[in-house]
């Protein structure tokens, strides 16, 4: 798992993060290799390829085995993340990935003492408007980062969902804390707790097409 010695000093990941697949050789003239490398890899266990049975069958969990998560799985879901549609592709967003048990523990009080906040993979996504290079005012932008990173959170939760993994999205969370407890000077979203489930649960009930469409 990490570089190469024919890629060390090309490639640059984040502190403490290195994918668990590598580049043999990068080519300049590939976009996104990596990405592409990631999401091309061969899964470690069979993996759910229809995008409906995903929806229909995805589940929150507030109840995770201890089990540790893959990293090829975890290099997944991050690679789905950025694959997300984003405002002018400028993709206004930034994802925290969560390993430290004590920031895990902190978060749990940042996020209205949620105690499923402290998963075996817990990322935060966060908005940075100021990745989005477009001629609009700054509440515009603030809106696009706010879609930005709530489509790349959802991309990662069905991707979990693919692979065999559940999840939970955090919404209810203290800005101010999660920041000051991740380091960052960048306003959370949300919050995605994932790992594996306790008990898989059937798909939920939802409401009547009648109740959800309109017609104008």
């Amino acid at each position: 798992m990490g570089e190469t010695s024919e890629n060390k000093e090309e490639a640059i990941y984040p502190e403490g993060y290195c994918p668990a697949v590598d580049i043999p050789v990068p080519d300049p003239n590939v976009r996104n290799q990596l990405l592409h490398l990631i999401l091309s890899s061969a899964p470690e266990e069979v993996v759910d390829t229809d995008l409906f049975a995903v929806m229909e069958k995805r589940r929150s969990t507030r109840k995770f085995l201890d089990n540790w998560v893959e990293p090829s799985k975890v290099d997944k879901i991050l690679a789905a993340a950025d694959m997300a549609p984003t405002a002018g592709n400028f993709q206004g967003f930034e994802i925290f990935y969560v390993r430290d048990h004590n920031k895990k523990e902190k978060l749990v009080q940042a996020c209205n003492n949620q105690p499923y906040v402290n998963a075996p993979v817990v990322l935060v996504f966060c908005k940075n408007p100021k990745r989005v290079k477009l001629n609009f005012p700054q509440e515009i932008l603030e809106k696009f980062a706010v879609q930005d990173a709530t489509l790349a959170a959802a991309y990662s939760q069905l991707t979990a969902h693919a692979l065999g993994l559940s999840s939970i999205w955090i919404g209810m969370l203290d800005e101010k804390k999660v920041m000051e407890i991740i380091g960052t000077d960048l306003v959370p979203s949300s919050l995605l707790c994932i790992g594996y489930p306790q008990k898989k649960r059937l798909p939920k009930p939802k409401r009547n097409l009648k109740d959800l469409v309109h017609v104008t």
